[in-house]
């Protein structure tokens, strides 16, 4: 299964005869099971339309920064934070001479500069504007900043030209995207990820349980894959498939969790507790559905739940991250989590803003670890998890 499989990827296109490249590029994205948006140049509008992309694409084509409707949600923003990774195909001579400025005058520069995402350009332009001093310099800018450059290729240009600054093929820029996705950081490593929110049995119809979605933990599973990591990866009950390559443990309650986790760390190098666990569950499950009675109350006594990540840390076998989700004082709790539970590193996010954490896409969060703090986001859980494996790896 390819690496690009459920990823967010935007296809920038600016203008250049090599512009109807990107509709293939589109579909090749799209086949190997990425979803795709498209935001366009003006100039890109002039060598091929809107709609050809957006019936490829299955989604709306974006064309402008002034947009009205878009911005009262602040479109570009939403852009940057939803792409795992942006690729402009064909990247031009003037879009790459204005990115490298650090101008935002149009939609596809402004989601560009706003994205923390990988950003990668195919250079397309006549051979002699690819070599031009300019150019060169504008790309060694770029690539200085982290932006990858795929190509240019060498050949005939529509111009009549020979030489470098053809487009690369649409196979070749999937390929490439793909890899993308694959760093090594976490190659030969064990990782064991909890995820998703866990359900106490009240009776045979009713439980206790959370708003957890399982996104950023899956999110934390798939980067973990893609570092190159052994990813087992056990879920409470959630919606949404698991990483392809992952080994995918279900489980239902906290205690259940617990028993896998425990004997899990026995082989692993890294355990991340991204699960939403019930603190507490009922002393006693009914073995019939209990019954609405005349009362206007019912009392339930609750017992608490083995504490998951304090007991895997206390193994001392592997590196241990932790999760908090606080509503607030978020810097106290966490840094007192880190320390009563002896983890390696703890995250920490603010559940209360409706904008990030749980069922939302987007997540910001603090990491501690020793003295430390680093934070991260708000960005879509996708490109945050990237981002927290890659600090982990350097961690442990």
């Amino acid at each position: 299964m390819s690496a690009l499989q459920n990823r967010q990827i935007l296809v920038g296109i600016s203008g250049g005869i090599a512009a109807y490249k990107s509709a293939e590029l589109v579909r090749e994205l799209s086949r190997a099971g990425a979803c795709v948006r498209v935001v366009m140049t003006r100039a890109a509008t002039e060598f091929i339309t809107p709609l050809t992309l957006q019936a490829l694409s299955g989604n709306p084509v974006h064309l402008d920064l002034l947009d009205t409707e878009a911005e009262a949600a602040m479109g570009h923003i939403e852009l940057a934070r939803w792409a795992d990774a942006i690729i402009v195909a064909p990247a031009s001579a003037n879009f790459i001479a204005r990115l490298s400025q650090g101008r935002a005058d149009d939609l596809l520069t402004a989601v560009c500069l706003a994205s923390a995402s990988p950003l990668a350009l195919a250079p397309a332009m006549n051979q002699q504007m690819w070599r031009s001093d300019a150019t060169r310099n504008n790309c060694e800018q770029l690539a200085g900043r982290g932006v990858q450059l795929f190509g240019p290729a060498e050949g005939e240009q529509a111009c009549g030209d020979v030489g470098p600054g053809r487009m690369l093929e649409p196979g070749i820029l999937a390929h490439k995207l793909e890899q993308l996705f694959d760093s090594g950081l976490l190659a030969g490593k064990k990782v064991v990820i909890t995820a998703g929110p866990t359900r106490e049995a009240l009776d045979p119809v009713r439980y206790i349980s959370n708003h957890s979605s399982g996104k950023m933990g899956y999110a934390l599973a798939q980067a973990a894959i893609d570092a190159g990591a052994d990813t087992t990866l056990v879920s409470g009950p959630v919606n949404i498939s698991p990483p392809a390559r992952a080994t995918c443990i279900n489980v239902n309650s906290a205690q259940e969790m617990y028993t896998q986790a425990l004997a899990l760390v026995q082989n692993c190098d890294i355990f991340v507790a991204a699960a939403a666990v019930a603190d507490y569950r009922p002393d006693q499950v009914a073995e019939n559905k209990i019954k609405k009675g005349d009362s206007e109350s019912m009392t339930l006594t609750l017992i608490k739940n083995p504490d998951i990540v304090a007991d895997v840390a206390a193994q001392q076998q592997c590196f241990v991250v932790g999760f908090a989700a606080e509503t607030h004082e978020v810097d106290k709790y966490a840094r007192k989590k880190l320390v009563d539970k002896q983890l390696n590193m703890i995250i920490a996010n603010d559940v209360s803003d409706p904008s990030i954490g749980f069922n939302s896409d987007n997540n910001a969060v603090n990491v501690y670890w020793d003295n430390e703090k680093t934070s991260f986001g708000p960005v879509s859980k996708s490109v945050l998890a990237k981002q927290l494996i890659e600090l982990i790896a350097q961690r442990s």
